[in-house]
């Protein structure tokens, strides 16, 4: 299965017309849908459904357009890993990070690491601390910023000068809204909204104590923006962190008693990075031990 094949499905997959897809290709159509055939001979199943004016992909044709998008993806990204210039430090480093306040401190450590070394690029990803470990586990990503409690057994870390402050999303009419705290006792009557991860989960019942069994949780969410609309719809009332962003019609609440999490900066035990990513490490301890 080679690596040029793949990008022609890809292309095909994202068209869903060949003649079209052989264009932005710069190949023929007779030989990009006979390079489809072929892939389909090797894997021995079929990729797409085909009609006269347009082909879908089958269920077997969306799997591998996962893997494929995962194999391309990481073989560009291992080919910008080895691009160097005489005497200048090259490449790109790939971080994956929540919605959290940390990530302006990364912003800083960025902006700073660029100036020193400008040919250095950065792909930035966004999702949980979940999505997050499990791109790190298939090679898309060199370091991520997670959210604790998470479990960093398998990684190098380092904690992050930045807590992150615990409260509620509630709409701007409701009763919680003119509290300066919440309290567990307060958000027992309303519905609530947490985000996905278990670990999470644990930590905010912990912070409910006796009131966890009366807790009711209608909704579950990765993206705050997502959850703030869940409130503004009136869903529930979310129970997340605090963002630099503001929400119409939404106000922030902290709990109380402060309910606050720390981050940690992480990267696989026993791997080698590229030069870019190793120095990039060692700036961020330095910047870190600098804070």
């Amino acid at each position: 299965m080679e690596l040029r094949v793949l990008k022609y499905f890809l292309m095909a997959a994202r068209e869903e017309n060949i003649t079209k897809a052989a264009q932005l290709l710069h190949v023929t159509q007779p030989t990009l849908s006979r390079q489809l055939m072929q892939l389909e001979e090797e894997l021995g199943v079929k990729l797409f459904e085909r009609s006269r004016h347009r082909i879908i992909l089958t269920e077997d044709g969306m799997l591998l357009k996962r893997r494929a998008q995962e194999i391309v993806s990481l073989a560009e990204k291992t080919e910008r890993e080895f691009v160097r210039r005489e005497g200048e430090l090259m490449g790109e480093i790939s971080i994956g990070s929540g919605e959290l306040k940390s990530s302006r401190f990364l912003s800083q450590v960025v902006a700073a690491f660029h100036e020193k070394h400008p040919l250095v690029q950065f792909e930035i990803f966004s999702g949980d601390s979940d999505n997050i470990k499990e791109r790190m586990e298939r090679g898309l990503l060199d370091l991520g910023i997670l959210l604790e409690p998470v479990d960093i057994s398998k990684y190098e870390f380092i904690q992050i000068p930045v807590k992150e402050e615990w409260g509620v999303l509630v709409p701007d009419d409701s009763p919680l809204a003119g509290k300066e705290s919440v309290r567990p006792e307060d958000l027992v009557s309303y519905p609530l909204l947490f985000g996905q991860r278990e670990m999470v989960h644990q930590q905010i019942r912990n912070w409910f104590g006796s009131c966890s069994d009366k807790m009711k949780l209608v909704a579950s969410g990765n993206l705050q923006y997502n959850m703030a609309a869940m409130v503004s719809g009136k869903v529930g009332v979310a129970v997340t962190i605090r963002l630099d962003c503001r929400y119409d019609g939404i106000s922030f609440v902290p709990l109380a008693p402060r309910l606050e999490s720390r981050t940690v900066l992480v990267w696989k035990k026993v791997q080698p990075f590229s030069p870019a990513a190793t120095a990039f490490i060692d700036f961020f301890r330095d910047y870190v031990e600098k804070e």
